[in-house]
């Protein structure tokens, strides 16, 4: 295909922080305010990932105008209200673009514009930049599109032959964000369907991201962000591998993802993946370095400032401790966890923190409870962790809903523990996880010889019907 020569308008003056819309957050942080948004967008059906950095985003004057979708929601949440008394500039406008003058047009569905007319769920709106690499970023938008369907089509970010082997300008700010929305997509994908679907199809984002890292950047601050943006993804696919038991492949991601943090001296990215470390280590029955990638994790992450970090951080190391029948440890740990956890959310937390809230607490001491084989304790935990999910997250929902059935089925109450494995049998339609289906098949080997209890017999004939994982 032949290159074609591009002309960009002048850069624009600095944006105007949205003031309006930092007074309607109130007290509440990023993270809460994107949580209200969430729930807003289901009220009205519609499907809007917010996260902290998206309010972040729109606090800060980047996004000038919200798409359809997001107008919905937050019409919706502060009724009687325009996009102007939001803070917001009138969508006329800003429908500008920068001028192209040859025949090059846009990829189909590429979210970068001030102000996104379509009717697409959750794109983020910026301008266009001088710096740009058209190659890469063609190989990242023409996915992005095809992922922000709330559905497992695949995800297509493939960076083709005949775009690697052309030289390409340097990196710049669209291809940051492109790369900070491909993690974005993937973790709203798994939080609704899980990683089985998803894994193998997140390979070809990852080499693009790294075919970024080594076409270099013209700034520090973009170079930055691609190395953090490229360090989370590696997680993010080392996650999915993780979740659907190819745990060689995730030790490998996640080691490349520490390896970027250590190039880069990105402390956050460091913590993260010792984070995952620890969790991969635990499931991979090495619990002793499940401690020890935990306590690395905090050791990075301390100066962060992160209070609800250092708490999901003491629970990794909570359950290296269970791992190893330590039940001293584990329950200093555990302490620990709650202790930071109570501090509070702050500015501070890492945007992938967005799932960590009191419903994972619970679920992770419930799995804390279930290794020491205190089943009645875990099952209240894991109880707890079912009623507090946010159903946004249909994920963790089945996972803790598969952990309370599990726990009841070991403490004795085989009527309860069929009754919480029929709920996990009606989400699987929505979620793909080995590790939820490993689950339910240890509790079905748990109440076979419970059949003529109540309920029981229908889940372990419902179970049986299910198709087995590829």
């Amino acid at each position: 295909m032949a290159s074609s020569t591009v002309t960009f308008a002048q850069p624009e003056r600095p944006p105007r922080p949205n003031l309006a819309f930092r007074r309607l957050r109130g007290k509440r942080s990023p993270a809460e305010f994107a949580a209200a948004v969430r729930r807003a967008a289901r009220e009205i059906g519609e499907r809007v990932s917010c996260d902290a950095r998206y309010v972040g985003r729109v606090e800060a004057g980047e996004i000038r105008c919200p798409n359809y979708a997001y107008e919905r929601v937050f019409l919706h949440m502060f009724p009687g209200r325009t996009l102007t008394d939001l803070g917001f500039a009138p969508r006329s406008s800003v429908r500008g673009r920068p001028t192209r003058t040859t025949g090059e047009s846009r990829g189909a569905g590429e979210p970068y514009e001030s102000c996104d007319t379509r009717d697409t769920q959750d794109l983020y709106e910026t301008h266009d930049n001088n710096e740009e690499s058209d190659v890469l970023r063609r190989a990242f938008m023409t996915s992005g599109a095809t992922v922000a369907a709330a559905s497992l089509g695949p995800l297509g970010l493939a960076f083709d032959a005949e775009a690697a082997g052309r030289p390409t300008r340097r990196a710049g700010t669209g291809e940051a964000g492109a790369l900070e929305e491909a993690v974005r997509r993937i973790r709203l994908l798994d939080d609704r369907h899980g990683a089985d679907g998803l894994y193998r199809r997140a390979a070809a984002p990852l080499r693009t991201a790294y075919a970024l890292l080594d076409a270099g950047a013209s700034r520090q601050a973009t170079a930055d962000r691609l190395y953090t943006g490229a360090g989370e993804l590696a997680i993010s696919v080392g996650w999915l591998a993780h979740d659907s038991g190819r745990f060689d492949d995730a030790r490998s991601h996640y080691a490349e993802a520490l390896a970027t943090s250590r190039m880069n001296a990105d402390a956050g990215l460091e913590a993260h993946a010792f984070c995952n470390m620890a969790f991969l280590a635990r499931d991979a029955g090495r619990p002793r370095e499940a401690v020890r990638a935990a306590e690395a994790a905090q050791r990075a992450a301390r100066p962060l400032g992160s209070a609800r970090l250092m708490s999901l951080l003491a629970l990794r190391e909570a359950g290296g401790w269970a791992g190893l029948a330590d039940r001293v440890g584990c329950e200093q740990a555990l302490v620990r966890a709650q202790t930071f956890f109570e501090r509070g959310p702050s500015d501070t937390d890492p945007e992938w923190m967005s799932f960590y809230g009191e419903a994972e607490l619970a679920g992770l001491e419930a799995q804390c409870w279930s290794t020491l084989g205190d089943w009645p304790r875990a099952a209240r935990h894991a109880r707890r962790a079912a009623d507090l999910q946010d159903p946004h997250f249909t994920r963790n929902l089945a996972l803790y809903s598969a952990e309370l059935a599990d726990d009841m089925a070991r403490a004795g109450r085989p009527d309860e523990a069929a009754g919480a494995g029929m709920r996990v049998l009606d989400l699987l339609d929505e979620v793909q996880s080995s590790r939820i289906h490993t689950m339910l098949a240890g509790t079905a080997r748990v109440l076979l010889p419970h059949r003529r209890a109540s309920g029981v017999s229908a889940f372990l004939d419902r179970h049986a019907a299910l198709p087995r994982p590829a």
